[in-house]
């Protein structure tokens, strides 16, 4: 656990107790701080109660007594409107944070540098890549952030080794002092405008990883779309150092992918250093991009080379992207249940030429509308939850779709029909465009049950 020793002796309310909420109380108590916690859902409070969290309603506190309020990144701050407890802080002069703050301020921070990673798409797999690379070459690492642990409850590092952490838009918003030794910027599409107001707000907010960037610190972008081809100019006018990276096309000072052939144009002339090709587990153009990032990040942790190819050719994948969980019959399953929107579902819809189609959930904005150009490789789709009408009306005349109502059932279906065609490669594939919110807690227990249930046909075949 990470100790939080700024507010010692005082009184902080954290609200929204999910496991980044009840990491914060623990680690403001553990530094010495009366921490009040609360959520507007009773089945949280009651859990967060029994954790042995001090719960009281935010209506009996004394808002003078407060040196601050933590929210859980999933409480609006700004849209579609800041939540009442935000007006309230607001309105006393009461600083309102997350965890990321509280962490950037926490003496374990300490001399351990800082990786911070974010983008709409990728940064799941670039903040598991970077992490493996920085354990493969035998310094000690603590991963988390939006990713797998809470950041206040993993473990301080020393110096020799390196926090890799996942921002999300909605952890960067709030915070205020963060400046990450490396700062990534993958990419920046259409997600979260609900919470962002627009795309000039989530853009806005993506680039306030590089604003407190100092000399001897690196910022490291992703060139391949406007908005951070714009944000990668500005970061150029300030003190850090900036490498560009690319897929599209080579660059100058970065590191960029070309057929793909990772090429170092860092400190010189580019330099062939390895075709990515050669990694199974980083499949796909989307994949390079991942790599190429943590390759410079490595560069910039000054990890040495033969490290880095070693680390790649050892990553094992990560879960819920693009994930080969079962193949049965000739047929392979795929689980792509990170992929939430649209942006993210044509990376797997790009990378097999037949797919038996599972997509839908709650909704993104936007739709399925952009995916037209992978139509032709889906044999046949079907849909689920609240999206299902509203994917079906856009796939109608383009693809054979059928509404199936729930993942058991489009697990059953797709595979009856793709074991019929064992010759072209069938892929069941889950990657469905929407968020999980309507049937399932989050997109990891989506994933998972989508294996479970492909795991049973294996069974049923056997």
């Amino acid at each position: 656990m990470i100790r939080v020793e700024q507010f010692r002796d005082r009184t902080v309310l954290v609200f929204g107790l999910a496991r980044t909420g009840i990491a914060v109380a623990r680690a403001l108590e553990a530094g010495g701080a009366k921490a009040v916690a609360w959520d507007d859902g009773a089945q949280s409070r009651a859990e967060a109660q029994a954790a042995g969290l001090f719960l009281a309603d935010p209506a009996t506190l004394d808002w003078a007594q407060l040196a601050a309020l933590v929210l859980s990144p999933g409480v609006p701050l700004t849209h579609p409107a800041p939540h009442p407890l935000v007006l309230a802080a607001r309105a006393a002069g009461v600083p309102v944070i997350g965890d990321v703050e509280l962490f950037a301020g926490s003496p374990a921070r300490g001399a351990a540098p800082l990786v911070g990673i974010t983008g709409t798409n990728g940064k799941s797999t670039t903040t598991a890549l970077i992490g493996h690379l920085v354990a493969t070459s035998g310094s000690e690492v603590a991963i988390g952030g939006n990713l797998g642990r809470a950041v206040l409850d993993l473990e301080p590092v020393p110096a020799s080794g390196a926090y890799v952490i996942e921002l999300s838009s909605f952890q960067i918003d709030l915070t205020s002092t963060l400046a990450p030794d490396v700062a990534v910027l993958l990419n920046i599409t259409p997600d979260h405008l609900d919470r962002h107001g627009n795309m000039v707000g989530y853009a806005a907010v993506k680039e306030r990883l590089f604003a407190n960037q100092h000399a001897g610190q690196t910022a490291i972008i992703g060139v391949e779309d406007s908005w951070c081809q714009a944000i990668a100019d500005r970061v150029e006018a300030g003190p850090q150092r900036l490498l560009r990276l690319s897929t599209e096309g080579p660059v100058e000072c970065g590191v960029y992918v070309l057929d793909g052939m990772l090429f170092d144009a860092i400190d010189g002339p580019p330099e062939k250093i390895v075709d990515l090709r050669t990694f199974s587990r980083l499949p796909g153009r989307h994949n390079w991009q991942n790599a190429a990032a943590a390759y410079a990040a490595a560069r910039a942790l000054g990890i040495g080379r033969a490290a880095i190819l070693d680390g790649l050719a050892s990553f094992p994948g990560l879960a819920h992207r693009m994930e080969l969980v079962a193949e049965i019959d000739g047929v392979r399953f795929i689980n792509d249940s990170k992929a939430t929107n649209a942006d993210a579902a044509a990376k797997a819809l790009a990378a097999y030429p037949a797919i038996w189609w599972i997509a839908g959930g709650k909704a993104k904005a936007g739709g399925i509308e952009s995916l037209v150009d992978f139509f032709p490789a889906i044999r046949r789709a079907y849909l689920i939850g609240d999206a299902a009408p509203a994917f079906a009306h856009t796939l109608a005349g383009r693809v054979a779709c059928a509404e199936v109502g729930d993942l058991a059932h489009a697990v059953a279906a797709a595979f009856a029909d793709a074991r019929r065609v064992p010759g072209d490669k069938p892929v069941v594939l889950l990657s469905p465009a929407c968020a999980s919110f309507d049937q399932f807690k989050d997109y990891e227990q989506r994933g998972d049950t989508f294996r479970a249930l492909a795991a049973a046909l294996g069974e049923g075949s056997a």
